[in-house]
């Protein structure tokens, strides 16, 4: 087991640190020499002692309320996003490449995997939803590379987010946006989230099933844990990489796969990003109503081509990943990110062109679309979505 102190979570809560410690299924990494950058791990037992975190000169980052992602260019090269777009920090700095690249082993380790020169991009989760990845040269030509992301503290409920104007447009004025999502929660609707990188989809997601109702089960599949989600019935199963022999990994094709014998009343996939999306279509239309995931796209008119390309990789055509599409997805959220702000930034339904392809129409706010109305929709209108001009 690596031990990972959990006062990480005590000071991202803004709360007082405790002793306590946080124990996650990893192998133990052998002790490597000391350096400034990359201080040397203490054996397990020892650790909640001596460092707050294990992130040795990250730390200070980790722990600053407010910072959503660490970048690290090089030695002398560090920028942290508080929230509001990427600042360059000055005053940090390793005493060369070599010691940065041993901080990048470290923190890898810290999430139980290794990183060298036969793997040398490597992702892991840490502690309670630290994101790390690390890419070592020669494929990171100019040198170690280390991007951290870290996951909100604490729960958001919709309440949260219309406070802060996410449902709102940009001009302020209200919208019946909120009323929609929360009308398609009621129905069971499927709702497919989409956004660009960064954007909030899983924030909203996580609210989205937190206000699902109580005794319903809400089984989530993810490449890595990330949602966080305020409900008593809700469980979440993480892919697993292969190790250094190739083995061992599982995918979220199983994990879709073996959450349908768990009897989901809600299945959720974080993000469909490969030939999974065969086994989630699959599903929703064979009676799994309520579900859930996660798209990344720039704009609604860019979601069917993003569709297609997955559908490529599961061996599904451009007509039969649009005919599946129909049918299994309801309602279409789309975010996006303007500086320090997040917003919904339009709803849309799909459909079916003249070709059998796919396309997205703007949603009629206010009117729920129904499988029925995705499919043949009265309560759609083509309003410029295919520009980009969604509302």
């Amino acid at each position: 087991m690596t031990v990972i102190d959990g006062r990480y979570v005590a000071a991202r809560r803004g709360a007082s640190p405790s002793p306590f410690t946080l124990a996650v299924a990893a192998p133990t990494p052998a002790p490597a020499p000391a350096s400034a950058c990359a201080p040397a791990l203490p054996p397990p037992a020892a650790v909640g002692a001596r460092d707050a975190t294990g992130f040795g000169p990250l730390e200070r980052f980790v722990v600053e309320p407010g910072v959503t992602d660490i970048f690290i260019n090089g030695p002398n090269d560090l920028w942290v996003d508080r929230g509001s777009g990427l600042a360059h920090v000055p005053d940090w700095s390793c005493p060369s490449e070599s010691h940065l690249r041993e901080l990048a082993v470290r923190l890898i380790a810290l999430g139980g995997r290794h990183i060298d020169e036969a793997t040398p991009c490597v992702d892991v989760r840490i502690g309670d939803g630290i994101r790390l990845h690390a890419v070592l040269p020669p494929v990171s030509p100019h040198g170690t590379l280390v991007s951290v992301r870290l996951p909100r503290m604490g729960f958001l409920k919709f309440d949260d987010l219309d406070r802060g104007g996410f449902f709102a447009e940009s001009d302020g004025s209200e919208t019946a946006y909120r009323s929609v999502i929360e009308t398609a929660v009621c129905e069971r609707s499927n709702v497919l989230v989409t956004g660009a990188g960064g954007s909030g989809k899983t924030t909203f997601l996580s609210a989205l099933l937190s206000s699902a109702p109580a005794d319903e089960r809400i089984v989530a599949i993810e490449d890595v844990a990330e949602l966080r989600v305020e409900h008593p019935h809700f469980v979440s199963l993480e892919a697993r990489q292969p190790n250094l022999e190739g083995a061992g990994g599982i995918s979220l094709e199983r994990l879709l796969r073996e959450a349908l014998r768990m009897r989901p009343d809600r299945l959720v996939l974080g993000e469909c990003r490969g030939a999974e999306i065969r086994e989630l279509l699959s599903a929703l239309n064979t009676g799994h109503d309520g579900g859930a995931g996660t798209l990344h796209a720039n704009s609604l008119a860019d979601v069917p081509a993003r569709l297609e390309a997955l559908g490529t990789l599961a061996g599904l055509g451009p007509e039969a990943i649009a005919r599946q599409t129909v049918s299994a997805i309801n309602l279409i959220v789309h975010i996006e990110r303007r500086g320090p702000y997040r917003r919904l930034a339009g709803l849309g339904v799909f459909a079916l062109d003249g070709r059998g392809r796919l396309e997205v129409r703007e949603h009629a706010t206010g009117l729920l679309a129904t499988r029925d109305a995705a499919a043949n929709p009265p309560a759609a209108r083509a309003t410029g979505v295919a520009a980009g001009k969604h509302a």
